[in-house]
C-alpha cells in the first residue's frame, strides 16, 4: 500500500494534483487517466458527499493516481470515513493552531499514534483481514491547510506537530484573511513573501508544501519556486475553459 505521493516527496519530486468537484464516477475515471500524480475529491467546496466520494475513488482506482480527499472540516467522523473508503491523503481546511493540527493527526491515525477507529471497509480489501492497519499510519498523508493570518502566525508550532506530512496553501482565503482580493494565481508581494517563508520553514523540517493554482503556467512557476504539490483549478474549471475556447475557435473569434 505504498503511497506514491509520499515516495515522490522522499525523492525530492513535485506532484501534480487533480481536483474533483463533480460527484460522478465516470468523469472521475476519465479525468484521472490524464496523467495526474494524485487526484483529490473536494468535499468542502465541491458538490461531493460521502457516497459520491466513494464513487469517485472507484473511478480513480482504474488509473495510477493516488486518491486523496479535502474533507469539509476538521472533524473525526468524516476523516475516519473517507480513510475507510480508501483515501491515501487527507487535506483539511482552516487549520489555524497547533492544537487543531494535533487533532487532525489524531483523527487520521490508528492507536497508539491516534484515535482512528478500526473499520477500513473499502481501504482494507473491502473489510477483510489484511495488512492495511499495519501500514496505514505510515502511508496516509496528513495535510493541514494553511489559509489564514492566524495560521501564518502559528506556523512554526503547526509544522512542529508530529505526524504532519505537508501543508496545503489556500490562496483565496489567505488573501481574504489579509484584507486582499481573494484569488488563486497571486502576484501580490506580501503574499509571495509568505509563500517564501512557508517554503523555508517546511524545508527545514522535511515537510512538503502544496498550493492550489488557477492555471498550469502558474503551477509550473510554483514548482520552480519549491512547492511539492500543485493543483490546477478543478475538473469543472478546466472543462469550461476548454469548452469556451472550442466555441470561440469554431466561430472564428
Amino acid at each position: 500500500m505504498a503511497n506514491k505521493v509520499k515516495e515522490a516527496w522522499k525523492a525530492g519530486k513535485a506532484v501534480v494534483n487533480g481536483w474533483l468537484a463533480i460527484p460522478n464516477a465516470f468523469s472521475a475515471e476519465m479525468y484521472s487517466k490524464a496523467g495526474w500524480d494524485s487526484v483529490t475529491v473536494d468535499m468542502q467546496h465541491g458538490v461531493q458527499d460521502y457516497l459520491s466520494c466513494v464513487s469517485c475513488f472507484q473511478g480513480i482506482q482504474l488509473s495510477s493516481a493516488t486518491p486523496m480527499v479535502r474533507v469539509p472540516w476538521n472533524e473525526p467522523g468524516i476523516v475516519g470515513k473517507v480513510l475507510d473508503a480508501g483515501a491515501m491523503g487527507i487535506i483539511c481546511p482552516m487549520v489555524n493552531t497547533a492544537e487543531e493540527a494535533r487533532a487532525l493527526v489524531q483523527y487520521s491515525k490508528y492507536p497508539p499514534a491516534g484515535t482512528r477507529s478500526n473499520g477500513p471497509i473499502r481501504a482494507g480489501a473491502y473489510g477483510s483481514a489484511g495488512g492495511y492497519q499495519k501500514t496505514a499510519n505510515d502511508e496516509i498523508l496528513v495535510i493541514p491547510m494553511i489559509e489564514t493570518k492566524q495560521a501564518i502566525e502559528n506556523i512554526q508550532a503547526i509544522l512542529d506537530v508530529p505526524g504532519i506530512d505537508g501543508i496545503y496553501v489556500g490562496p483565496s482565503d489567505l488573501c481574504f484573511s489579509y484584507g486582499k482580493e481573494p484569488k488563486l494565481d497571486v502576484e501580490d508581494p506580501e503574499v509571495l513573501a509568505i509563500y517564501d517563508m512557508l517554503l523555508a520553514e517546511t524545508a527545514k523540517r522535511g515537510i512538503a508544501a502544496g498550493l492550489h493554482n488557477g492555471t498550469a503556467t502558474y503551477a509550473n512557476k510554483m514548482i520552480q519556486k519549491g512547492f511539492k504539490l500543485v493543483t490546477i483549478a478543478n475538473e469543472v474549471g478546466l472543462m469550461v475553459q476548454a469548452a469556451t475556447q472550442a466555441v470561440k475557435t469554431a466561430r472564428g473569434s
